[in-house]
């Protein structure tokens, strides 16, 4: 039997290492065995450490520095597991050349340098879907929040009023026509989890099939500023590239009813914020619900924090237990893929390295 591939996991205040050993333990069988596992912490607290990935969204790897103790444990790593970390080039070259993997406990690889990996012929692994979930729940808590007036009602008694007026119009999702601009592993589940309620599902997504979105029972709509135009509540499920960076903008907000509502709960950039905030303040729509943002923490002399009319969470959209265990599972099922096949399916880059 051939030696166990050395698994080199990052645990952090999200996904703690201790949920990779357990991972171990629900391996297929034919695949236990396959994987020596050794954690160590990500420096920083759990707050530093989101804020760090939140730089790296828009610097990637470089832009926040690597751990030293990271450094000092890469060499002999044959897969690495992570999260949070950044991955940059001298993270692979701290390996010395064993790294043959990089599984990423998330769908966003902006703390991977995928190109330095791709060039020394190491393959790189998001976990696609891992916390679709979590985010279509909170998007219809949002929704209902938003519409109800449900955070709004609740700080006003606790600071010892009694409000009754509120901005927006009233609502029930039910009979309402839910836009969805984007429709993948999220918006999948959002149609199912939502359905109960009762509404027309519409989405935007050039690369939607017809035969998913009618298994869903969401009709697709070709044009983004209509989708916008015909929908009482916009859902923003979109994945972050260059083609679609600030593509939601003065167009598209310009041409929603006075009495609709806008949901992020994806990622800010996605956003021209500067629109947004403009019809907001304007009360040229109800309202929106906002999880992501450019600047994370907001200052606190953020504009965002004066709008009566905005919903804000703290961008914990997929943070759940069960998605992080998840996440976990899925990072150690991948690097066991690898271990048995000498490649993985599911790898961004495995044209380049001859696995597809």
């Amino acid at each position: 039997m051939t030696s166990p591939l050395d698994l080199l996991v990052v645990g952090d205040g999200f996904i703690p290492g201790s949920y990779y050993h357990d991972a171990l333990g629900v391996l297929p069988a034919d695949r236990q065995g396959l994987l020596s596992l050794r954690d160590i912490p990500l420096e920083g607290e759990k707050a530093q450490q989101h804020a760090a990935q939140a730089i790296m969204e828009v610097k990637g790897p470089a832009g926040v520095p690597s751990s030293a103790a990271m450094l000092a444990a890469m060499p002999g790593a044959q897969v690495l597991g992570l999260h949070f970390a950044p991955v940059g080039v001298d993270v692979i070259e701290a390996a010395g050349g064993s790294l043959q993997l990089i599984s990423v406990a998330r769908a966003g690889l902006e703390n991977i340098d995928v190109a330095a990996a791709t060039a020394a012929g190491i393959g790189v692994v998001p976990a696609m879907g891992r916390n679709a979930g979590a985010v279509a729940e909170l998007q219809i808590g949002m929704i209902l929040a938003e519409t109800r007036n449900i955070a709004r009602a609740d700080a006003s008694i606790k600071s010892g009023g009694w409000r009754k007026d509120f901005p927006g119009a009233r609502v029930e999702i039910a009979h309402s026509t839910v836009g969805m601009v984007g429709f993948g592993h999220v918006g999948r589940i959002f149609a199912q989890r939502i359905s109960g309620f009762g509404p027309t599902l519409l989405a935007y997504d050039p690369y939607a099939s017809a035969e998913s979105l009618a298994e869903s029972n969401v009709s697709k709509v070709d044009d983004l500023t209509e989708l916008f135009a015909r929908s009482d509540f916009i859902l923003v499920q979109a994945r972050l590239s260059p083609q679609t960076q600030r593509f939601i903008g003065a167009e598209q907000f310009g041409a929603m009813k006075p009495s609709a509502y806008f949901l992020n709960i994806a990622r800010s950039r996605l956003v021209d914020y500067d629109a947004l905030y403009d019809v907001l303040a304007d009360g040229r729509i109800s309202g929106a619900a906002l999880d992501v943002f450019d600047d994370e923490p907001l200052p606190a002399d953020s504009r965002w924090r004066s709008l009566d009319n905005v919903t804000m969470t703290t961008h914990f959209g997929g943070d759940t237990e069960g998605t992080n265990i998840q996440s976990a599972r899925m990072v150690v099922a991948a690097a066991a893929e690898f271990a048995a096949t000498g490649r993985v399916a599911a790898a961004v880059n495995g044209k380049e390295l001859g696995w597809a």
